[in-house]
C-alpha cells in the first residue's frame, strides 16, 4: 500500500511539474492595457528590457524588466503586483498616500524602494532594508528587519 502512494504521488508530482510553462517573452504591446498605461505613466517606456508572461494556476502573470533594474509584476488582469525599483524610490503614485504617511511614522529619513502583495496583504520594503508589512485594509501589521 505504501509503494502505491508512493507511486500515486510521484505521478501526481511530475504531471505537475511536466504541466508548469516557462516564462514566455512577449512584447510590450501584448501586455493588458492597464499595465502599458501604468508603465507608460510612471516609467519610460523607451527603458523596457524585456516582457514575459508565466502562466499561473489561474490565468497568467506578466513580469516587465527596465533597463535600469526596475521590475514590475501584473496579475492577469493588469493590476499592479509587485514593483521592486532596486535602490530608487518607487513613483509616490503607486503607494497608497496611507501607507507613505505610515512608513514616514516609522522611518522618516528612508524610501520605499519595493512595494507588493504579500501573502496576507502588502510588503513595503524600505532603502534602509527594513521591511513593513501591512493588512489587506492596509494597517500596518509588523516590521521585520
Amino acid at each position: 500500500m505504501k509503494k502505491f502512494f508512493l507511486v500515486a504521488f510521484s505521478a501526481a508530482l511530475f504531471s505537475f511539474s511536466a504541466c508548469a510553462d516557462h516564462d514566455q517573452l512577449i512584447t510590450f504591446a501584448q501586455l493588458p492595457a492597464p499595465a502599458q498605461a501604468l508603465v507608460q505613466q510612471h516609467f519610460d517606456p523607451a527603458l523596457v528590457s524585456f516582457v514575459t508572461k508565466d502562466r499561473e494556476w489561474f490565468g497568467f502573470e506578466y513580469n516587465v524588466r527596465l533597463n535600469d533594474g526596475t521590475e514590475l509584476k501584473f496579475e492577469n488582469d493588469g493590476s499592479l503586483h509587485k514593483v521592486d525599483c532596486q535602490y530608487r524610490a518607487v513613483p509616490d503614485a503607486l503607494v497608497p498616500e496611507i501607507v507613505r504617511q505610515q512608513v514616514q511614522g516609522v522611518a522618516p529619513q528612508t524610501v520605499i524602494v519595493e512595494w507588493g502583495k504579500d501573502d496576507r496583504g502588502w510588503k513595503a520594503e524600505l532603502s534602509n532594508k527594513l521591511e513593513i508589512k501591512f493588512d489587506r485594509n492596509l494597517r500596518m501589521i509588523g516590521v521585520d528587519d
